[in-house]
């Protein structure tokens, strides 16, 4: 592992930009209040900076602004409620139900509004200790809506001066998923590879992979500064894109269905070390790209990956004119498409990094006017809301759960003599999440988080008394905090503990003993509640739901299937038609691999049919990856099998396909099973041509017209097959899946 890389990466990264503009917002206003010798209402407004800015998440600038605006009013009103209530504990009680069961529902428009639900439940816990009357409440919302539009002012004005900045960085970190993933693809070529483990983790890269790259089509293709406006750097920044989309398109296909035949096939030599150290370098490579990108400046492309690939074809030449045999033709010809696709990958990559230089004429390239088509619009409207509210939404259910599970341990809090027990409300509306998996997870940090944060607490307050250094440390956790929130949860907890007990030390001056202990305490009755109520309270498991997303995605890959084989059918294909597909294909495979990723985290019991659906899960990744292959060859070698031979297998696999997502819909009626295709013309072409070709090897005759055409025939041939195999599959596995119920 590079750490100088990682470090870099990082450091360009929109999570540290996004930390430095969170602690600048909220530090900033407590700072200039407290000259004025105002600590109190400083404070409040950095409370509200500091809510707000929790809303700040990557996305188009008029939709930050409008979230940030919108969460304001929630803020305000949720925050004078709470206050008038404060005093009347069966009051506030009520209160925060109805609160937590309506912030919660907003959830169902999207991740931004999950975001100022759960950031408006946070000022609702915190003004709870606040109880006031009158004019306090108003001058109270007035701090807190001050803070709101410093820090929403603060980032319109930073996004003024580097508009394309976050465009940059999203796409730098979907090209660092990308690189991770071609890693993890790299391990197949391991002499001790762990196949299914590999397997399980290229389908948790993929979903990672497919979540960047939804947040960049957002981003560029909602956003007028790329996709209406003509300056060089928008443009450069969607042909970035672009190009990175069919770049993993190409880094998808698979040229061989079994890795263990290719080991055997080549044991005894280094010829599969090297193209795993072939397929690493890529990786690098990619790593190199993505944090020039991120950093606004051009990538110093080398020549040592093209002097890699020259070294490695050199061996596969030599090997093969020393090794190869009429048995082993078939495994050179496979090692020659892979290698061939990896020298694809390199040119890809050398495009990227001219890209980077922002100085290609990319003027001539258009956007297209059905840009929309790529991204998905949220409906706003109340109809949207009304048809949640029911046991089948699980919306509607972790709604009932959070506002179960925060009464529960608000009436705890009355009961329990501790100090701080908003923490305990606090604990319970941050780890609750709608998916039992990400709260088992969340539970776990927040408790480990919480005690290793407080052991480092501990020491800096043992060992350093100097109130100078001590704000020194505290603005340092706090980058951390805020700069690890969104991607590494529990190091966010480690970093935010001490910070919290240094705000408590340097402001209210409160014996560190008291905040120690009632933050462990207070964080360990949250967390055991908020466990519980993930357990029993209404939980919907991912099972629920497996069916019908593995139905999608078998569905929009027939749809992609159809789109990849008009090229064999010799008709035209538009290139809008053929990413749209593709997108779609991609996008539904994410879903399914992130919902798989999420039912290993159920408890067992709810694991039914796991081992078929983990099938079903990778044979979809294995069509998805033919399909990808079957198009490339489809612009290579379209013209050589251009021929109606093929027809009956295109016909057979989409009804199989069809019949399996009838199947998983529940409609057996219509998966009566299609009539196998006749491969003997197909096969008898490909055998003429061996045939040929092992005349002309014994002849010595090494570069022909036989050997060419051979690589293409064989080579779509071969796909064909494979994905008529994988279709079968997908049918059977259907089947066995309705059968188990």
């Amino acid at each position: 592992m590079d750490y100088l890389k990682k470090y870099k990466s990082f450091l360009y990264s929109y999570y540290l930009s996004s930390g430095v503009r969170i602690t600048a917002g909220v530090v900033l206003p407590a700072l200039i209040f407290s000259y004025f010798d105002m600590l109190s209402q400083g404070v409040a407004v950095s409370l509200g900076a500091m809510c707000v800015s929790g809303t700040d998440n990557p996305g188009p600038i008029h939709h930050r602004r409008n979230g940030m605006l919108i969460c304001l009013l929630f803020l305000v009103v949720v925050a004078s409620f709470t206050s008038l209530s404060a005093a009347y504990p069966v009051l506030l009680g009520i209160l925060i139900t109805v609160f937590c069961f309506v912030l919660s529902m907003i959830g169902v428009y999207g991740a931004r509004a999950i975001a100022i639900g759960v950031n408006a439940l946070l000022i609702m816990v915190l003004q709870m200790s606040h109880p006031s009357q009158g004019n306090e409440v108003l001058i109270q919302a007035a701090y807190i809506l001050l803070g709101g539009l410093w820090y929403t002012g603060l980032s319109l004005l930073l996004h003024k001066f580097a508009p394309y900045r976050l465009g940059q960085q999203a796409l730098g970190e979907c090209m660092a998923a990308t690189a991770n993933y071609i890693r993890i693809r790299a391990q197949f070529y391991d002499v001790h590879a762990d196949f299914d483990k590999i397997y399980r983790q290229m389908i948790e890269q993929q979903a990672i992979v497919h979540t960047e790259q939804e947040l960049v089509r957002e981003l560029f293709y909602k956003s007028r500064d790329i996709v209406k406006e003509t300056t060089n750097t928008g443009r450069t920044l969607l042909m970035l894109f672009r190009s990175l989309v069919d770049l993993f398109e190409q880094i998808m296909t698979s040229y061989h269905d079994d890795y263990k035949d290719l080991h055997a096939a080549f044991e005894g030599t280094e010829l599969m070390n090297r193209y795993r150290q072939l397929i690493m370098q890529l990786a690098a490579e990619l790593d190199d790209i993505s944090i020039a990108v991120k950093s606004g400046r051009r990538s110093r492309e080398t020549t040592a990956l093209a002097n890699a690939i020259q070294e490695t074809r050199r061996y596969y030449i030599e090997l093969r004119n020393t090794k190869r045999t009429p048995e082993t033709l078939e495994y050179y010809i496979t090692m020659r498409n892979i290698l061939s696709n990896i020298e694809d990958i390199a040119n890809r990559m050398h495009t990227l990094h001219l890209y980077t230089s922002y100085q290609q004429n990319v003027a001539n390239i258009n956007t297209p006017d059905d840009y929309e088509k790529f991204v998905n619009r949220q409906d706003f409207s109340f109809k949207v809301l009304i048809d949640n509210l029911s046991m089948q939404s699980n919306y509607f259910r972790h709604a009932l759960r959070v506002s179960l599970a925060t009464l529960v341990g608000y009436i705890a809090s009355l009961f329990l003599n501790v100090g701080h027990s908003y923490w305990i409300l606090l604990t319970i509306i941050v780890i609750l999440k709608p998916q039992y998996s990400l709260t088992k997870k969340r539970n776990f940090e927040r408790l480990f988080g919480t005690i290793a944060g407080a052991i480092i607490g501990l020491g800096i307050l043992y060992f350093i008394k100097d109130r100078t250094v001590l704000f020194g440390i505290m603005l340092v956790l706090m980058l951390g905090t805020y700069s690890l929130l969104r991607t590494n949860y529990m190091f966010a907890v480690i970093f935010m503990t001490p910070y919290v007990l240094l705000i408590f030390q340097l402001l209210y001056d409160i014996p560190l003993k008291n905040v120690l202990t009632d933050r462990l305490i207070d964080t360990t009755i949250g967390s055991i509640i908020a466990f519980i109520a993930n357990l029993l309270i209404v939980p919907l498991w991912e099972r629920a739901q497996i069916s019908s997303l593995i139905a999608t995605a078998i569905e929009k890959n027939t749809a992609w299937f159809k789109t990849a084989v008009t090229n064999f059918m010799g008709k035209p294909v538009t290139p809008i038609e053929y990413r749209i597909s593709r997108k779609e294909a991609f996008v539904a495979l994410g879903n399914l691999s992130d919902a798989f990723t999420r039912m290993l985290g159920d408890p067992k019991w709810q694991q039914k049919n796991i081992n078929l659906i983990h099938q079903f899960v990778v044979y979809n990744h294995l069509l998805t990856s033919h399909i990808a292959t079957l198009s490339n060859f489809g612009q290579q070698f379209a013209v050589a099998n251009v021929t109606k031979d093929f027809i009956p297998v295109t016909n057979y696999i989409e009804t199989e396909l069809c019949a399996a997502t009838a199947i998983l819909k529940g409609a057996p009626t219509q998966a009566e099973s299609a009539r196998t295709p006749q491969w003997q013309m197909i096969d008898k072409r490909v055998t003429n041509l061996m045939m040929n070709r092992q005349k002309e090897l014994h002849q010595g005759l090494t570069d022909t017209d036989t050997r060419k055409l051979l690589l293409e025939v064989k080579s779509v041939t071969d796909e064909f097959r494979i994905i008529h195999d994988v279709t079968t599959d997908i049918k059977k596995t259907s089947l066995q899946l309705a059968a188990a119920g």
